[in-house]
């Protein structure tokens, strides 16, 4: 599986939401993904996770070994996008 297929049926599970995944050893079966969705609001931890994992579906118990989720809200990743700034 592709890291771009990944993020699309992630785009397409979470409308509005903005996706970055990345395979992380090349194999096509580790990826990390971050996740920004507004319909993360109000969601625990593993809420985002389990509406990142439902986006997925199939995909994620047949094709996808591993991945890591940084799921976000548009407030959170706009205050550690500045921390970053800050950091740099």
């Amino acid at each position: 599986m592709h890291a771009d297929e990944i993020a699309r049926l992630i785009q397409q599970g979470l409308p509005g939401a903005w996706v970055q995944v990345r395979d992380e050893v090349g194999d096509g079966n580790h990826f990390r993904a971050v996740v920004v969705a507004p319909q993360f609001e109000g969601k625990t931890l593993v809420a985002r996770h389990q509406l990142v994992y439902a986006a997925l579906g199939d995909a994620m118990r047949e094709r996808i070994h591993a991945l890591s989720i940084r799921a976000l809200t548009p407030g959170e990743a706009e205050r550690d996008s500045a921390a970053e700034e800050v950091r740099e």
